[in-house]
C-alpha cells in the first residue's frame, strides 16, 4: 500500500485537521506495516498558485516550451505522479472563510490535467484517477456541516469526482474554535470517525 498525505492548513504544525489525519496515517500503517508513505506539507512546501505564466507553460507543446515553462510543468507533473502512484490519499483540510485553503486549491490545480488525471468526452468530463481510497480530515472553527454556510464540502466532492476518486470519506472536527470544552468534544468525536471509518 502506498499512502499519501497531503496537510493542507496554513500552519506546519498544530493544525487539527493535520492531527486528524495523522491518526488517519497511523490506523493505516498500523493495519498495514509495510505500507509506504509519502507526506507533503503545502505550507512548509507551498506550491505555487495557478497564474499567468503557469497557464502559459501549460498549454506550450512540450517540445516548444523553454527552460522556465519546463521547470514550471515539472513541478505538477511531479505531484500528478505521486497521485497516480498512491493507493490512499489522505488529506488534511481545514475550513477557511467558508472554503478550501489556498494550499490546497494550488494542489487541486496542478493535479487537474486534462488527458492525465480527466478527459472531456463527449458525454462529459470522466476521471482518471481510479481505483484510490481518500480519507479527508475536516476541521472547522464553528458548526456548518449540513447547513447552508458549508460551502466547503460540495467543492470537494465535485473535484474528487471529477478526477476519478469517488471512494472517500470525509471526517470532521467542528467547534474548534468554541471555546476548549468544544474543542475536546470535536477532537474526541473525530477520533471516534476514525475509529469508525478504519475498522
Amino acid at each position: 500500500m502506498n499512502i499519501l498525505q497531503i496537510n493542507s492548513s496554513a500552519r506546519s504544525n498544530g493544525s487539527e485537521s493535520t492531527r486528524v489525519a495523522d491518526a488517519i496515517v497511523a490506523r493505516l500503517r498500523a493495519g498495514n506495516p509495510d505500507a509506504s508513505l509519502s507526506r507533503r506539507d503545502l505550507a512548509a512546501q507551498p506550491h505555487p498558485v495557478l497564474d499567468e505564466t503557469t497557464l502559459q507553460a501549460l498549454f506550450t507543446p512540450a517540445d516548444q516550451r523553454n527552460a522556465e515553462q519546463a521547470a514550471r510543468v515539472a513541478l505538477d507533473d511531479a505531484l500528478i505522479v505521486q497521485a497516480q502512484a498512491a493507493d490512499v490519499i489522505v488529506i488534511g483540510a481545514p475550513m477557511y472563510n467558508f472554503g478550501i485553503t489556498v494550499q490546497l486549491k494550488s494542489w487541486f490545480d496542478a493535479i487537474a490535467r486534462a488527458g492525465v488525471t480527466f478527459k472531456y468526452t463527449e458525454n462529459g468530463p470522466v476521471g482518471l484517477l481510479k481505483g484510490k481510497k481518500v480519507y479527508v480530515a475536516i476541521s472547522r472553527g464553528g458548526f456548518h456541516r449540513d447547513g447552508p454556510s458549508d460551502a466547503q464540502l460540495p467543492q470537494l466532492k465535485a473535484f474528487f469526482s471529477f478526477v476519478g476518486l469517488d471512494d472517500v470519506q470525509f471526517v470532521f472536527a467542528e467547534g474548534m474554535g468554541m471555546g476548549p470544552d468544544s474543542v475536546a468534544r470535536a477532537r474526541a468525536s473525530a477520533d471516534e470517525q476514525v475509529n469508525a471509518v478504519l475498522v
